[in-house]
């Protein structure tokens, strides 16, 4: 097979790639936002340190494994397109088709302009404008989508655009780029370690003061890891514990970009080998300790409820203060740039491979001047652009204005200000951590996150309402009905900045989880009663 391969007509491609440049893609690729945020759902999901780390290294284990797998193939038919030439020649043409196609439409340009976004968002912490909220074009509503223009899907698009120029400038240029931003971020990612595991320690770190492995004594429970699940005990654990993978192993994937540029690679035999297992190898030693630095210097429900899932910027801004966390927003923008450009250099050399196949189009198989498949960068790029521009529709995302169009209601804002009074009365008297647990309940069995975006919507509903429930709350201020519950109060101050004197918080807080409730259900809020 690989003789036949080998025999085919050249590609126009020059192999300019050296064992370290093959190495580089590895990790650049594989290194972008997740192992920043995902360790957070991962926690909520699982419950315990031990379980987390366990997630890590299991999802590790998988990633080694894998890429022993491919460095096999990769040697045999070291060509352009690299898991689209294993596809077509193990199960022909018609199977490399699809996953070209899907490639291009979902998995390749979707994961760049997901990086995009991000690499936008963490823009956002140093210019005010760059803003998902401070829209260009407003969105346009088909359906459960919409489509629009931010200044935050703006810089995507920027940031799309200029990568794809500069890879159509040559293979020298790429290289350069990719080993510059990924040694950096790589430095950052070891900089997180050193400096969790030397001066983060402390006597509150989820490392000294949770249990490991009892996810329960952590105060965890399956229906609220996991709102409507129906399963109970060990086996809750067990399949919790498996959606907890979700994020490690997303985290470690993209490790089969270096395989897309087969045709570039000095010595493929050999290089290509030593460059899927050494990179890998290396992610995954880092990913597990950035995890343990986490564990060293966070309290476990910092971990779990970090603000937005920004698990490292937690971490740093309770090391260093704020200076600490803008020094990491700062090494995400590095790490997210340095990531696509790779996802950009190598995911445009399997659609040329296809357009040679006569797969896709006929001019995507040509090269430039230069030596590289701009036609297939360009053809990359545009859907890209288009991918950042639609989002989600749903009911609560839609909350910012469609909750409080419904909240207008006088009398269901009378009705529902009376429930969260009574259901705060409900928690006076249980100690904080029982409180805190009751109190988290309704927004848990509802199906909302604790993101911070969540609760910014709850922290704004009264004064987007009828001032009823204001009214209300403040005339119910005895018996402690308005103060009694401390474990909500240490959410709104962790995600809203509140004060220990701003109690508004806790009936805006109950307003919203019931409201959601009752319009899903279409009466009375009984999840949290």
């Amino acid at each position: 097979m690989s003789e036949r391969i080998n025999q085919r007509q050249p590609s126009g491609l020059v192999r300019a790639l050296g064992p370290i440049d093959a190495t580089m893609i590895v990790i650049g690729s594989m290194v972008g936002s997740g192992i920043f945020i995902t360790s957070a759902e991962s926690s909520r999901l699982s419950g315990a340190p031990g379980w987390l780390l366990f997630a890590w290294a299991i999802a590790g284990l998988l990633t080694i494994t894998g890429a022993l797998c491919c460095s096999e193939l990769a040697t045999m038919m070291p060509r352009a397109g690299g898991v689209y030439v294993f596809l077509r020649e193990a199960y022909g043409h018609s199977i490399g088709f699809l996953y070209g196609w899907t490639l291009f439409l979902v998995i390749q340009t979707g994961t760049i302009a997901a990086v995009a976004i991000a690499f936008a968002k963490f823009l956002g912490v140093f210019v005010r404008s760059v803003s998902p909220d401070n829209y260009l074009v407003a969105p346009i509503s088909f359906g459960g989508y919409a489509i629009s223009l931010s200044t935050e899907q703006l810089v995507a698009i920027a940031l799309i655009a200029l990568l794809t120029w500069t890879n159509t400038r040559g293979l020298e240029v790429g290289k350069i780029i990719q080993n510059t931003f990924t040694f950096v971020k790589t430095a950052a990612l070891a900089a997180v370690v050193v400096i969790g595991l030397s001066l983060g320690w402390n006597a509150n770190s989820a490392a000294l003061r949770s249990d490991w492995w009892n996810s329960w004594a952590n105060g965890w429970s399956p229906q609220i890891a996991q709102p409507g699940f129906t399963f109970v005990g060990g086996l809750a654990l067990v399949l919790l514990f498996g959606r907890s993978m979700v994020g490690p192993l997303f985290a470690q994937t993209a490790w089969t970009n270096v395989t897309f540029v087969g045709s570039e690679v000095r010595d493929p035999e050999k290089n290509l080998v030593r460059a899927l297992v050494a990179g890998c190898g290396i992610v995954v030693v880092l990913y597990l300790l950035a995890n343990v630095a986490y564990l060293a210097v966070l309290p476990f429900p910092e971990i779990q409820h970090a603000p937005q899932n920004r698990v490292a910027v937690a971490m740093m801004n309770a090391v260093f203060g704020h200076p600490g966390a803008m020094c990491m927003a700062a090494a995400i923008m590095i790490s997210t740039f340095g990531c696509n450009n790779g996802l950009i250099l190598s995911g445009a050399r399997v659609y040329f491979a296809m357009a040679r196949d006569r797969l896709f189009f006929h001019k995507v198989a040509t090269t430039n001047r230069f030596r590289v498949p701009a036609a297939a960068l360009v053809a990359q790029a545009i859907w890209t652009a288009f991918l950042t521009l639609p989002c989600t529709v749903n009911e609560f995302r839609n909350a910012r204005g469609d909750v409080w169009e419904r909240l207008q209601s006088t009398a269901r804002i009378h009705r529902l200000g009376r429930f969260a009074l009574l259901r705060s009365n409900d928690c006076c008297g249980d100690s904080v951590a029982t409180q805190t647990t009751r109190c988290r309940t309704p927004i848990s069995h509802l199906g909302l996150s604790d993101r911070a975006d969540h609760f910014d919507i709850a922290c704004r509903i009264v004064d987007r309402g009828s001032g009823i429930s204001r009214a209300r709350h403040l005339r119910n201020r005895n018996a402690n009905r308005v103060d009694g519950c401390a474990g909500l109060l240490l959410l709104a101050q962790s995600r809203c900045g509140l004060s220990e004197s701003n109690s508004q918080f806790r009936c805006e807080f109950f307003l919203y989880a019931c409201k959601i409730e009752e319009t899903a259900n279409g009466g009375w809020c009984s999840a949290c009663g």
